[in-house]
């Protein structure tokens, strides 16, 4: 059967691994010609570990000189607040903590977004909500034509409010064993961006975590220019893709496209990986 790739960015860092996790878990109880070739995962900008994720907001804002000390204490605090509820599986007070946090950082700098804090106006997503409700689209897309799109529901809001800070990592720690897992993230987000993505892969259970954490971080560039910075060890990769903040693709769509397609296809920056770490052929297969 022709690999699968499973993609997505933002709350997708929950739901790719739980789908990827899935068709791993149903591929044990099938013949092996019933099962479904899932060659990778791919998350963006992902909110994947919200109790350890939420912790680390003062501080990336602290170090990019967006908030003083007294608001970096400030804000702390009610980190502080979202990690004990989440560790008391409360969780709609612990994601409303989580929105508080959010909502404070939002207030203290002043930014147009926390998706990308070098923006002087938010992300236009206007255009994107049009396409998707024309007849003609819907139809292509096999989407019932009586449904309206909207970019964020309140249904789907509301239906998943008590979900948004129980984790997923184990998920991905299953993943990484058995099959690819990359990791990419607009070095502008200040929600799920660059340093809430490590502050988790940090903690991760998974024999190669350590040789992970101490690869080198290569330069990547695409046509010649620097396009962000890759860190790899087996089956685990991370891409910091420079000039883009959560919504990668909006931002650099080029340098997202030929990341996605590279790393798919083991071709370009990324085949040097996979061919220093031939045993990931015996993990795509097992």
């Amino acid at each position: 059967h022709r690999p699968i790739y499973i993609t997505g960015e933002s709350y997708a860092g929950k739901y790719v691994p739980a789908i990827g996790y899935y068709i791993l878990k149903k591929n044990d109880k099938l013949e092996a010609s019933e099962r479904v070739n899932l060659g990778g995962v791919a998350i963006g900008d992902g909110l994947t570990d919200p109790e350890t994720q939420v912790a680390s907001h003062a501080v990336n804002a602290y170090y990019a000189g967006l908030i003083n000390e007294r608001q970096k204490k400030e804000l702390e605090k009610v980190q502080l607040e979202a990690v004990a509820l989440t560790q008391m599986r409360n969780w709609s007070e612990a994601t409303d903590a989580r929105n508080k946090v959010l909502g404070m950082l939002q207030e203290m700098t002043g930014l147009a977004t926390l998706y990308d804090y070098t923006r002087k106006r938010p992300y236009e997503d206007d255009l994107v909500e049009g396409l998707l409700n024309i007849g003609e689209v819907k139809k292509a897309l096999g989407v019932n034509e009586s449904f309206v799109y909207e970019i964020c529901s309140d249904v789907v809001g509301e239906a998943l409010h008590d979900d948004v800070m129980k984790s997923v990592k184990d998920m991905v720690e299953y993943l990484v064993r058995r099959s690819r897992v990359l990791l990419y993230e607009g070095l502008y987000d200040l929600r799920d961006g660059v340093v809430q993505t490590e502050v988790w892969v940090k903690t991760m259970k998974w024999e190669g975590i350590e040789k992970f954490l101490n690869a080198e971080r290569k330069i990547w560039k695409v046509n010649g220019e620097l396009a962000g910075y890759v860190q790899n060890w087996k089956s685990l990769t991370n891409v910091v893709v420079l000039g883009a903040g959560h919504l990668l693709p909006t931002d650099q769509p080029l340098n997202s496209q030929t990341m996605i397609e590279d790393w798919v296809l083991q071709t370009g920056f990324f085949e040097n990986f996979y061919k220093a770490n031939v045993s990931t052929k015996s993990i795509l297969v097992e």
